[in-house]
């Protein structure tokens, strides 16, 4: 049937871009090799990993990332995220499902790498100031960051949002990786989690850097222009999603009206669009 060879295709097309050439093997290896892991079928981690509202939590979390001038200077001088947009994508979308779905063995060696290269990037700021990528302090705004970016997406976009007692869990789980990453005493709960924030607060900016990226990433995709609707569709709701105070930052517009009667409903006709390309069709009867 045309709509199953669209669905595949669309499914297909998507996949590659987030997993890689390898990606088919890896979703096997993560999935199918038997073992203990750190979270159970039941837990929230696995509930919102696994959802298509991770295509607009992650677009959020760079955005939110970039406003610390430490972690947006490492960023910016180490990750080649302008030079290998798709391949930074791929290697964090690997870390996440390894570190979510895959045995307790790959999580850590996962970790372990990740903790390896965290370690050997060091610098200064264009003010002077020092990095070092392996910083505790640092490594949690990056996680406390990140698990507010993917949290707040999931309750919007989700296909099932979670009570307060699930997202509670999700950050409770995300504390896990974050630890055996190297944070020190991550958040555990959703109160946690704001005043952790909100703490960062007095540190944040919108440096040059910070401004730049975001201009990339909102702006100048490296995509055929055939997928840039569909990604400013994705990068509107990113920005909508951004505390209002992030926004300001980043001298992004907020247009409420707009946002309510188009960014947010074409929200959800997005995340729904990528749920059904990439669910398998069920097998054909005749």
């Amino acid at each position: 049937m045309l709509t199953d060879d669209v669905r595949a295709y669309l499914g297909k097309t998507l996949f590659d871009r987030v997993a890689g050439p390898d990606g088919p093997a890896v979703r096997a290896r993560i999935h199918g090799t038997p073992g203990p892991r750190w979270f159970g079928p039941e837990r929230p981690i696995r509930t919102v990993h696994g959802d298509a509202s991770m295509f607009i939590g992650g677009i959020s979390a760079l955005l939110l990332q970039s406003l610390h001038p430490l972690a947006m200077a490492a960023v910016a001088a180490h990750s080649g995220y302008r030079g290998d947009p798709w391949g930074r994508l791929q290697r964090t979308s690997t870390f996440l499902a390894v570190t979510t779905f895959g045995t307790a063995e790959d999580a850590r060696r996962a970790v372990d790498q990740v903790r390896g290269i965290h370690e050997r990037i060091r610098g200064r700021t264009a003010e002077g100031l020092e990095y070092h990528a392996a910083d505790p302090h640092l490594l949690g705004w990056v996680h406390a960051a990140q698990t507010e970016s993917f949290l707040r997406a999931h309750q919007r976009y989700g296909a099932r949002p979670l009570d307060a007692a699930g997202y509670d869990g999700y950050v409770a789980d995300a504390a896990r990786v974050a630890e055996a990453l190297g944070v020190l005493d991550p958040p555990v709960d959703l109160r946690g989690l704001s005043e952790r924030l909100a703490a960062y607060r007095p540190e944040l900016r919108a440096t040059a850097q910070a401004r730049a990226a975001a201009r990339f990433v909102l702006l100048r995709p490296p995509l055929p222009l055939a997928a840039r609707p569909f990604y400013g569709g994705l990068a509107a709701n990113a920005v909508a999603l951004l505390p209002p105070w992030a926004r300001a930052m980043l001298r992004l517009p907020r247009l409420p009206v707009v946002e309510d009667i188009a960014v947010r409903p074409a929200g959800h006709v997005l995340t729904r669009t990528i749920r059904w390309a990439m669910t398998p069709p069920p097998p054909r009867t005749d």
